[in-house]
């Protein structure tokens, strides 16, 4: 039976260091601030938004939200954008994705200034993620790579295959891994004969959104399974993997509920210190 990777409990032992590195800035009169762009009323956005800002109160992280009308010109979002670039006492900046159609998302995220993109969506951190360069991780990798790390999985040398190419989760992961030594396969939804990658990863990382969809006669024993899935059914939520059968086989396996998606939380906390680091204490 696998071990599985409590994300939960390790994301809350993160947001305990974080909360005391909160309270070392603020003796020296320095308070973190994150300011949340969101746009229309998407439901499962709504959800996450509520999450950063919990966390922010929890950490002692200052916290403001700006709820857009859906129909927002895209010249307006990008003022909004502007203004919070120069204030002074925003550290950091986080637009919700997804937005409106009539909106262009990578525009937005080029205008957020790279050191306060707390998501890593500016170009120059995409960049600097590829050249190995410090910069900020999108959150979502940067918590498979710290729950892997907090495992002590191996990641150097191992076949890591990766299904999903989005620019939140399968790209940046794909630079992440390659940066720690793995050798980086990515499957996506015009891939052919999917089982044969599958049954070659020593680390197999999921993210494509249909529920249960990797079954037990996908993958090779032992592998070690990251569930990045979130799927709400009638039975609740599942991941993308069919944690039961696949479970019997593999060493290692992120829970769904209760796996990335509270490491993705902690990881974006730990990126708005680190910006506020980077800007008032220099």
């Amino acid at each position: 039976m696998a071990e599985i990777i409590d994300g939960k409990n390790l994301a809350k032992n993160i947001r305990l260091e974080l909360t005391a590195e909160v309270q070392e800035l603020k003796k020296k009169g320095i308070i973190p601030k994150l300011a949340v762009i969101m746009v229309g009323e998407d439901k499962a956005s709504k959800v996450y938004v509520k999450n950063k800002s919990k966390a922010c109160e929890e950490i002692g992280i200052e916290y403001e939200e700006y709820i857009l009308e859906e129909n927002i010109s895209m010249e307006s979002l990008l003022e909004l954008i502007d203004k919070l670039n120069n204030r002074e006492d925003v550290d950091a900046i986080l637009l919700q994705s997804p937005i409106p159609k009539h909106l262009d998302i990578n525009l937005a995220f080029q205008k957020i200034t790279p050191e306060k993109d707390v998501d890593g969506f500016n170009p120059i951190n995409v960049g600097k993620l590829s050249l190995n360069q410090d910069c900020f991780v999108s959150c979502t990798p940067y918590g498979i790579i710290k729950m892997l790390d907090q495992y002590k999985i191996e990641i150097e040398g191992k076949n890591a295959v990766i299904i999903g190419r989005s620019n939140i989760v399968g790209k940046p992961l794909i630079q992440c891994l390659l940066n720690r030594n793995a050798t980086v396969t990515i499957c996506h939804s015009k891939t052919k004969n999917l089982k044969e990658y599958t049954k070659n990863a020593d680390i197999l990382i999921v993210a494509i959104g249909k529920p249960k969809y990797i079954t037990e006669d996908m993958v090779k024993d032992n592998v070690v399974i990251i569930d990045v899935g979130i799927n709400r059914t009638d039975n609740g939520l599942v991941g993308d993997v069919d944690f039961e059968g696949v479970s019997k086989k593999v060493s290692y396996i992120t829970p769904v509920p209760g796996g990335v998606g509270p490491m993705t939380v902690a990881m974006l906390m730990n990126n708005v210190i680190k910006a506020t680091k980077n800007r008032k204490l220099k």
